[in-house]
C-alpha cells in the first residue's frame, strides 16, 4: 500500500519553515546556541526569550538530525491537519508550555535545548485531531505516546541517545510538551464548540 504524503504547500510550508529555522540557527554556531538555549539562571536575569528560543537550538548535528526526523514523521502522519500559521502557533505554544513546565516543575533542570518537547505536544494534538475526524488510528497513536512518556518517567532516559546527542535526554520536557499539546487541543475544541453554540443565537 502506498501512503500519500501531504505534499501540498498548505500542509508542508509550516514544517519547512521550522526545519529551515533550526538548520540556520545550528549553522550559526555554538555562540547562537548559548544565547538562545533555555537556561534557568539566564531566565532569572530576565532573558525571557529563552522560553521560546531554547526549543529551536540543538547540542550537535546528531541531535538536530534526530529531531528533524521526528518532525518529518509528524508531518507524514498529521500534515493534513496543518496550515502554515496554525502549525507555527501550535509549535510556539507547545514550546512555551514545555519551557514553563521545566521552569516551575523541574527546577533541577538548568539547561535545555531541542524540538523534542514541542514535537511531543504536536504529536498529541495531531492524534487528537485524528480522533476528532474519526480516524481511529489516532487512538493508538495517543496511547502510544502516553505509554512512551510514562515509560520514560518510570525508567529514565536512554543512555545511548544521551551519548549520541552529547547531553542528558530531558524526559520532563517530553512530559510537559505532551500535556501542552493535549491542553491546546482541548482548549481549541472547547472554543470551537462554544462558537458553534453561540453563532445560531447571534443569527437569530
Amino acid at each position: 500500500m502506498i501512503v500519500a504524503l501531504p505534499l501540498k504547500p498548505q500542509f508542508s510550508l509550516g514544517p519547512l519553515i521550522l526545519l529551515a529555522t533550526v538548520f540556520l540557527l545550528f549553522l550559526s554556531g555554538s555562540a547562537t546556541t548559548e544565547l538562545l538555549a533555555y537556561d534557568r539562571y539566564a531566565l532569572e536575569s530576565l532573558e525571557t526569550w529563552r522560553l521560546l528560543s531554547g526549543n529551536l537550538v540543538h547540542t550537535n548535528g546528531y541531535h538536530l538530525l534526530l529531531n528533524s526526523a521526528g518532525l518529518f514523521f509528524l508531518w507524514a502522519l498529521h500534515g493534513e491537519h496543518y496550515r502554515p500559521m496554525l502549525f507555527i502557533k501550535l509549535f510556539l505554544w507547545c514550546g512555551l508550555g514545555t519551557s514553563l513546565g521545566i521552569y516551575y516543575l523541574s527546577p533541577s533542570l538548568i539547561w535545555y535545548v531541542g524540538l523534542s518537547g514541542a514535537l511531543h505536544g504536536l504529536f498529541v494534538w495531531g492524534a487528537c485531531m485524528d480522533i476528532r475526524n474519526k480516524i481511529y488510528s489516532g487512538v493508538l497513536l495517543l496511547l502510544g505516546i502516553v505509554a512512551k512518556v510514562g515509560w520514560e518517567q518510570w525508567q529514565g532516559s536512554s543512555d545511548e541517545v544521551a551519548d549520541l546527542i552529547g547531553a542528558s535526554v530531558a524526559i520532563d520536557a517530553h512530559l510537559y510538551g505532551t500535556v501542552s499539546g493535549l491542553a491546546l487541543f482541548i482548549l481549541m475544541w472547547a472554543m470551537s464548540a462554544l462558537y458553534v453554540a453561540i453563532k445560531p443565537k447571534q443569527a437569530a
